[in-house]
């Protein structure tokens, strides 16, 4: 089970997700879409997250945007403020600085980037992509959320590629592959994969199965979740819909099976639920969601997390 987070912000998190999930129909009826140009903005995003080993972390992040012209292209700065308090050792404050910019090469290609440092070393991600999606590659770095973690500090980053194989109209197959770099001795090759096929169209019906691989070469090395060996096979049911104001509504959730080395098998499980604004809109970026998993680099077997994320940036 999850315990009571230690702070209240968790749960107001999580409540504030669920809130503009269901309230985003009215919000969608009074945002317009059609501003044009270059234009300042300002955002906030709050995440928070508990799992069962008692880790729990609050991030409050604040945007102020010069250029704003949607979800695709802004360019701008972030301050993030990060409260850690690990399931062992004593609770941390951090903060960070990016820059946070989105734009795109030509009509094709997309790319976007919130880098920058806490003070000691550089922090954050970035991610070239298709505009279709079909295919991108990323790099992120961030540190580990555990008691030593926190202490050493223990950083890693992860680099990876990503591509869809489409089959025909109805059922995709697509393929991530990355190299995940540990603060020590340790890397963490990946590899997943997941098989889309469309069951209704019209109501954005989905069945999937998502499988993940991975393999440490130094395992066990500090306090984080690092089997020898891991993989997690979870067959997942998706609906995702648009309104009539485009904003996209999601909710997922399966049941599967994952082993690591030396433990056996064990049930994995997932849910999700999120709401985005319209893509085209350049007024608003806005989303919400709420996410349960039982695997994390911070937990192994027998582990819950949960984790409520919400922003909001609006255009002046």
């Amino acid at each position: 089970m999850i315990r009571a987070a230690r702070y209240p912000g968790v749960t107001l998190v999580a409540a504030l997700a669920a809130s503009a999930i269901w309230a985003g129909p009215a919000l969608a009826q009074t945002v317009a879409q059609d501003g044009t140009g270059p234009s300042p903005a300002a955002g906030l995003e709050v995440s928070a997250s508990t799992d069962s080993d008692g880790t729990d972390v609050i991030k409050v992040l604040g945007r102020a945007l010069w250029n704003f012209e949607g979800k695709d292209k802004y360019a701008g700065i972030a301050v993030e403020h990060a409260w850690f308090s690990p399931a062992r050792g004593r609770a941390r404050v951090a903060d960070r600085v990016y820059l946070d910019l989105a734009d795109s090469l030509n009509a094709d290609w997309r790319w976007r980037a919130r880098v920058g440092t806490d003070g000691h070393t550089v922090l954050g991600s970035a991610e070239l992509r298709k505009a279709d999606w079909s295919r991108s590659i990323f790099v992120e770095r961030d540190i580990v959320e555990t008691e030593q973690g926190l202490t050493r500090p223990i950083y890693y980053t992860f680099v990876g590629a990503s591509t869809d194989i489409p089959i025909n109209d109805r059922n995709t197959f697509a393929v991530v592959a990355g190299v995940q770099k540990f603060s020590g001795r340790n890397e963490r090759l990946h590899l997943r994969g997941r098989y889309v096929h469309v069951i209704k169209p019209d109501a954005g019906l989905s069945a999937q199965l998502y499988v993940q691989y991975y393999h440490s070469t130094a395992p066990n090395e500090f306090d984080y979740f690092s089997p020898e060996n891991f993989v997690r096979a979870l067959p997942i049911l998706q609906v995702r819909r648009f309104d009539a104001n485009g904003w996209m509504y999601l909710a997922a959730g399966g049941f599967g099976a994952q082993n690591t080395t030396g433990g056996g098998w064990t049930s994995a499980r997932f849910a999700q639920l999120r709401v985005e604004s319209p893509r085209s809109s350049r007024k608003i970026d806005a989303f919400a969601e709420i996410t349960y998993t039982n695997d994390s680099i911070t937990g192994g077997p027998n582990y819950n997390y949960v984790q409520g994320r919400a922003g909001l940036t609006l255009r002046f």
